[in-house]
């Protein structure tokens, strides 16, 4: 549970160097961290390589410690000396647009029940493990997890970045009290936290607390998602401070704890995002976490009751999309005349009769649109398309303002999808567009967290 922040201030380390690469001492700092990393082999073999020139960098973080770590340095952490675990409890992928542009950090929910690779339905956190078991080892965990995060999101996974959790103790005792301001004042047993509401300093036990809890916050597991974007998006301020970056001493200390922490693939170089990073601040990175629909109870294939992240995977190829940007064939395809088009209508919101009256609002428009009966649910209102259908999609999408954008071939024509975030047809009366659900604007919502910034 108290690797979230561990994870934040051991990224903010790593992703804080790009910032110095270009300069001769930051050059020199970066060749003593590359040369500190372990390097796995844990890329899937025979992955094409992609074709989008932005990069996808997996970040890991998990309760992993070395064997021979001391009673006191356990204790020191609260935790206790049976070797940790190989479930991933933090996972993000970091994505950087190719020549520059606002990087993107995208959580994973740890809990979301996924499909992963020839094992059936589980845990995404439990990927990793399931690939280290019967000798697969850091590779083979690490591969497998790579192919469930590509599987689940289309993302072209490029590198990754896996942190240790006692090198990110270290960490936190280098970059030291962190600032956080909450919404309201918490007082929670379970995680320790006990905070007012307003800025508080937070020295790194209670900084551990911080991050652990989610008992008392209103969305319980996926608000402590929001809690490791808010102290990553915090430690890179501070990391790239000068009363950091140009104290060799503090650095150096830095450097040490950062590359006992970290585990990179083979090819990774900081360096080459040196051009993307050179003017980058806090405030520039945006946080982002998966559409998820809910944290229902499941039974599993054992029969057991398991709480789960239930992933909305009807949003999540336009939710990529809109992180991604634009297919070019979308950029350059001029809109169809609707009179040309035929698609297809779902109701993934639940009320009665909407997809049959969106269906008459776009034929009043002259789009051939069919109600499709499958039944769905989704946070977001999507029109999605298969290739080379493009220009009927685009005449789509300017019928209905709002709504996502996306290439999905496993749909056999143009499809809006209505979401409960609201959007329709504009002609459509307000009787039919109830107003956008709380849950589904705050589950996928890029934000970018500043000094200013208060959470709950």
């Amino acid at each position: 549970m108290r690797r979230g922040v561990l994870l934040a201030r051991g990224l903010a380390a790593v992703v804080s160097l790009l910032v110095l690469a270009g300069s001769g001492y930051g050059w020199f700092a970066y060749r003593t961290l590359g040369d500190s990393l372990t390097h796995v082999a844990g890329l899937p073999a025979g992955d094409a390589a992609a074709s989008d020139p932005a990069e996808n960098i997996l970040l890991v973080g998990d309760d992993h410690r070395p064997a021979d770590a001391s009673p006191a340095v356990l204790a020191e952490l609260s935790t206790g000396e049976d070797g940790g675990s190989t479930n991933t409890d933090t996972m993000m992928v970091l994505h950087i647009p190719a020549g520059g542009g606002q990087p993107t950090v995208i959580s994973l929910p740890r809990d979301s029940w996924v499909d992963i690779p020839g094992m059936g339905k589980a845990k995404l956190n439990s990927a990793f493990a399931q690939g280290a078991a019967d000798g697969g080892g850091d590779s083979g965990g690490m591969q497998l997890l790579i192919k469930t995060v590509q599987q689940l999101t289309g993302l072209q996974i490029d590198h990754f970045v896996r942190i240790s959790l006692l090198g990110f103790y270290q960490v936190a005792q280098v970059l030291g009290p962190v600032q956080v301001c909450l919404n309201e004042a918490v007082d929670d047993p379970y995680s320790g936290t006990d905070l007012p509401a307003g800025v508080s300093t937070l020295d790194a036990k209670q900084a551990l607390s911080f991050v652990r809890q989610r008992h008392g916050l209103p969305r319980g597991d996926l608000d402590r998602e929001v809690r490791q974007q808010y102290f990553l998006a915090a430690e890179l301020r501070k990391v790239t401070s000068s009363g950091v970056l140009l104290n060799p001493g503090k650095l150096h200390a830095l450097l040490q704890a950062a590359g006992s922490a970290v585990q990179t693939d083979p090819d990774l170089d900081l360096l080459s995002y040196t051009s993307q990073f050179a003017s980058l601040g806090a405030g520039d990175v945006r946080f982002t976490t998966i559409p998820v629909l809910g944290t229902p109870t499941i039974t599993d294939g054992d029969g057991n009751p398991v709480s789960v992240v239930e992933v909305d995977t009807t949003a999540l190829p336009a939710f990529i999309a809109g992180i991604v940007g634009e297919p070019s064939a979308y950029s350059s395809a001029s809109a169809a005349t609707p009179s040309s088009v035929r698609m297809s209508v779902v109701n993934g919101r639940g009320t009665t009769g909407l997809a049959a009256a969106q269906a008459k609002a776009l034929g009043a428009l002259g789009f051939t649109a069919a109600v499709d009966p499958t039944a769905v649910s989704t946070t977001l209102t999507t029109v999605t398309y298969p290739a080379g259908m493009e220009a009927a999609a685009k005449a789509v999408a300017a019928a209905v303002p709002g709504a996502a954008v996306a290439e999905d071939d496993s749909v056999q024509q143009v499809t809006l999808t209505l979401g409960t975030d609201g959007v329709v047809v504009p002609s459509t009366t307000s009787s039919s567009a109830p107003a956008p659900s709380s849950a589904a604007a705050t589950s996928s919502a890029p934000t970018s967290y500043n000094s200013t910034s208060c959470i709950n």
